[in-house]
């Protein structure tokens, strides 16, 4: 079996697997699954990110920052050699499923890039709260992770308060940024994550977090992939394309999900989600 092939699994068993991430979910706000892919295929998505950062950074409004030597890039899904193997993982598929329905929509490819110097951003989430979760607590949207390195302590890593996906105050700044006052509640929270080449977690971007000081001299680029609801609006945020080559490669049931443009040609992205020097779909 190749590193991209998963082995063919039964859709109750899927359900039933996924059973204890839906509860995390909902509980922690986060689950994970390790080694849902070999290093290298890791090591593969780290120089595509690379290659990617590099044209990027060559251009006006390539990359935007998120804080001080923080980047993120959106890109297209075809920029990726493991788009596919990503998207169609069955673990990815059932857990988009059990949470957001059968019509759910892949609406953002980009990634993360905390370089030497990175410092703590302030705690946020990653877009207002939307009014069905605030109504019926129920999550419209998931974002998935994946590191391209294995996460040392000293590379900034990604920090998280379990639980507070449900916080909601009038006084958090754009409905993103809680005040200074709410700190103590997410520190004491707070849980460092040190994901390895291979593993995918998933999210709900409302969980309150924070990328962490980098005190070493090495990147540590995550890749980010955003999958909406049917009734959630991220995807208006988003300009990622498919060229009409790329779009009738793709197996059908990656069609049904990918909400994007198909081009003849593709176009460079120009980053336009920075707020207060954040960006959508944080890592």
């Amino acid at each position: 079996m190749s590193p991209h092939t998963h082995p063919a699994v039964a859709p109750d068993a899927l359900d039933a697997e996924v059973t204890a991430d839906v509860e995390a979910l909902h509980e922690d706000g986060i689950t994970a699954r390790k080694g849902a892919f070999t290093p290298e295929w890791a090591d593969r998505l780290r120089e595509d990110i690379e290659a990617a950062f590099e044209e990027a950074r060559s251009r006006p409004g390539g990359a935007v920052g998120r804080g001080p030597h923080r980047y993120y890039v959106e890109i297209h899904p075809e920029q990726l050699r493991g788009f596919v193997d990503l998207v169609d993982h069955p673990w990815v598929r059932s857990l988009c499923t059990a949470v957001l329905g059968p019509e759910y929509r892949i609406v953002e490819v980009g990634f993360d890039v905390p370089l030497e110097g990175a410092v703590n951003q302030p705690w946020h989430r990653d877009f207002p709260m939307p009014e069905e979760t605030r109504a019926e607590r129920r999550l419209t949207s998931l974002a998935f992770n994946v590191t391209a390195v294995d996460t040392e302590e000293d590379m900034g890593p990604f920090e998280i308060a379990p639980g507070t996906q449900w916080d909601d105050s009038p006084e958090f700044g754009h409905g993103m940024f809680p005040p200074r006052s709410h700190y103590p509640r997410y520190e004491e929270r707070a849980v460092r994550k040190y994901p390895r080449r291979g593993d995918i977690s998933a999210r709900s971007a409302l969980t309150i977090h924070r990328g962490t000081r980098n005190h070493s001299a090495k990147s540590r680029p995550v890749l980010v992939l955003g999958v909406d609801g049917p009734e959630a609006t991220n995807g208006e945020r988003h300009d990622a394309a498919v060229t009409r080559a790329y779009w009738e490669s793709l197996p059908e049931r990656v069609r049904r999900h990918l909400d994007c443009e198909i081009v003849d040609v593709l176009r460079p992205i120009t980053q336009k989600h920075t707020i207060e020097g954040l960006v959508m779909g944080d890592a």
